[in-house]
């Protein structure tokens, strides 16, 4: 059995920050991405609506921000965490002298 090597975290996270729940579609959990999007735009308009009118730009939009960033944070975790499983799993089998 052939293991296939997930993506690379950095990448992940770079892609995360870039577009929002990007890095969930990376780590294979479209639906968590498409998740964290939703509640992104939920957030940022409800802040958007009751927010003063002589706040910044980013205490208007601070609900979505603040998603934005645990979907950052989830997103590199889990590709963390499944990259080093495979390295883990591919010394093993490296160490027991089995292919792949």
């Amino acid at each position: 059995m052939r293991l296939t090597q997930p993506a690379n975290p950095h990448l992940v996270l770079l892609s995360a920050l870039v577009l929002p729940g990007s890095g969930q579609v990376w780590n294979g959990q479209p639906l968590r991405g498409l998740i964290f999007l939703f509640f992104l735009l939920l957030l940022g308009g409800f802040t958007l609506l009751t927010a003063a009118p002589d706040v910044s730009f980013v205490g208007r939009f601070a609900g979505g921000f603040f998603v934005w960033a645990m979907a950052v944070f989830d997103a590199y975790k889990t590709a963390r965490i499944r990259f080093e499983l495979w390295r883990h799993a591919s010394d093993r089998r490296a160490g027991l002298g089995l292919p792949g």
